[in-house]
């Protein structure tokens, strides 16, 4: 059997393949790791969602006493911050800015974190031709093409005609980031995270450069489940009975697949990435159902104490 941490394509092929209880065991052994390495002072990044969940049911198989951490950002699902809340030996962080602030200040999580985070280093940085090149072309200053150009369809944002709000990526390392990073530097704990590669790019790239346990990372993290599908998580919710977050529904399985009778996914409720690739219903067209008072704050104008995301998914061509 190939070494668990290749960090290519074809070891992550490989070990995405492999059955649940394969994939347990090598998950146990990614935790001892990390846990040995820094002398049991760990602790689990837990967001209440049923990743964590899974994640905090495995490492406290074999580590009962570590510690669950969750950042209560006032993004959440109201059911999830309830769960996460509940769960034993949890300790609650809190970041300085509300949502709200990080809005006024930055602009609005939209589209995705690496265009939103161009087309705010493009409006407010002094860049030289090179580098706009670089971002709204797609060249490099020796000639040759990079995958670095925002896509023609979202250029409007930052070109001609602009739209009277702005977009950023800076919410996730304000809302959550910066708390975990004041949490690790207090208590000298690193944490265990519950992603997936499966889950985005981003993900997908750093499984290939670091493997599960970041050791040589800026913010050393373990994330022992970098190799499971969400078939594995929710396989190993039903075989394990775990209780999850009520707003997930029920997990059933129909023709060999399972998935979940609520939401599908849960995050920051607020959160605009990735909405415009969904499918009806979307997550906003889910929330009016589900939570209307979510959903009525979510586009009540921000004038009048509200988020004004209606704006945004409006000129992006989300249908709310």
């Amino acid at each position: 059997m190939k070494h668990p941490n290749k960090n290519t394509k074809e070891d992550l092929k490989y070990l995405q393949e492999l059955p649940l209880e394969k994939k347990i065991e090598l998950s146990k052994l990614r935790i001892q790791e990390w846990y040995e390495h820094y002398d049991g002072k760990v602790a689990v990044s837990f967001s209440g969602g049923k990743d964590s969940t899974v994640l905090l049911h495995l490492v406290r198989s074999v580590y009962p006493d570590v510690p669950a951490v969750f950042c209560d950002t006032g993004l959440e699902y109201p059911e999830i911050r309830q769960f996460a809340m509940a769960q034993d030996n949890v300790t609650v962080l809190k970041p300085k800015m509300d949502f709200r602030s990080v809005i006024a200040k930055y602009g609005y999580p939209a589209v995705s974190k690496e265009v939103s985070e161009r087309v705010w280093v493009l409006k407010h940085y002094n860049l030289s031709e090179h580098v706009r090149r670089k971002y709204i072309d797609g060249i490099m200053p020796d000639g040759s093409k990079t995958s670095f150009r925002i896509p023609f369809k979202w250029q409007k944002l930052f070109l001609q005609q602009t739209p009277d709000f702005e977009i950023c990526s800076r919410c996730c390392n304000v809302m959550k980031k910066q708390p975990f990073k004041k949490y690790i530097k207090e208590t000298k704990r690193y944490c265990f995270l519950g992603v997936l590669a499966e889950e985005s790019l981003l993900r997908h790239q750093a499984f290939l450069k670091n493997g599960c346990n970041a050791y040589d990372s800026k913010i050393p993290t373990s994330r022992p489940l970098m190799f499971w599908t969400e078939q594995d998580v929710l396989s190993y919710i039903v075989k394990n009975q775990l209780k999850i977050s009520s707003v997930y529904g029920d997990v059933v399985c129909e023709n060999g697949i399972y998935r979940t009778t609520g939401v599908q996914r849960t995050g920051c409720v607020f959160c605009m990435f990735g909405v415009h690739k969904e499918k009806h219903p979307n997550r906003f067209e889910r929330l009016k159902q589900t939570h209307p008072k979510l959903y009525a704050y979510c586009m009540k104008p921000w004038k009048e104490g509200g988020l004004g995301l209606n704006k945004v998914l409006d000129y992006i061509g989300v249908k709310y």
